[in-house]
């Protein structure tokens, strides 16, 4: 019996850091934007592989296109396979065929990873980025030796968190947890 459980939970993980596929290529045809292939790579290429995730793109050929699975490899050995995609060639020739397998590639991955192409609005900083580390802030928080001080920190720490309201909690809690100290210390002497 096959288990996913180790590569499950690394790709959970890593689709919490997932970032846009960005439309960053434009079809002169349709005179329209779209993610291109390298857009869609580059989404979720570090948060997989900073999860200990390799992915690959089987292909098959067929008759009248190209079939493609996209597939998740975890550094246990443990494999998650997202489903065959098939798309037709759109002409019988070597670049119709070259077409459709980018094609297949582009949405076989955007499926699997749960990604959406995004209108890049030219502000790179719009992408989703890792959370900060505010480990020495909590640390000075922690180690405050006064309530001026503690001020002081707290505010560092809570611009550290940028917007990230689970980091800003995180913060709160240890104020707490220090003046709580402040107070037990100050009562026993």
């Amino acid at each position: 019996m096959e288990t996913f459980s180790k590569v499950a939970a690394a790709f959970v993980k890593a689709q919490r850091e997932f970032g846009p596929a960005l439309k960053s290529a434009t079809n002169p045809h349709f005179r329209s934007r779209y993610a291109d292939l390298s857009a869609c790579v580059e989404a979720v290429i570090d948060a997989l592989n900073n999860n200990n995730i390799a992915m690959t793109q089987r292909t098959s050929m067929c008759s009248d296109g190209i079939i493609i699975e996209t597939v998740f490899v975890h550094e246990s050995g443990e494999i998650m396979s997202c489903g065959q995609l098939h798309v037709p060639a759109s002409k019988q020739d070597p670049q119709g065929y070259g077409s459709a397998l980018t094609y297949a590639r582009r949405y076989s991955l955007m499926a699997a990873c749960g990604i959406a192409p995004e209108d890049d609005d030219g502000n790179a900083a719009s992408r989703r980025k890792p959370l900060p580390d505010i480990t020495d802030h909590l640390s000075a928080i922690d180690a405050s030796a006064n309530s001026e001080e503690l001020a002081v920190v707290f505010k560092a720490a809570i611009e550290a968190c940028g917007e990230h309201q689970e980091l800003q909690a995180k913060v709160i809690a240890a104020k707490k947890t220090r003046v709580e100290r402040a107070k037990k210390e100050k009562a026993n002497g």
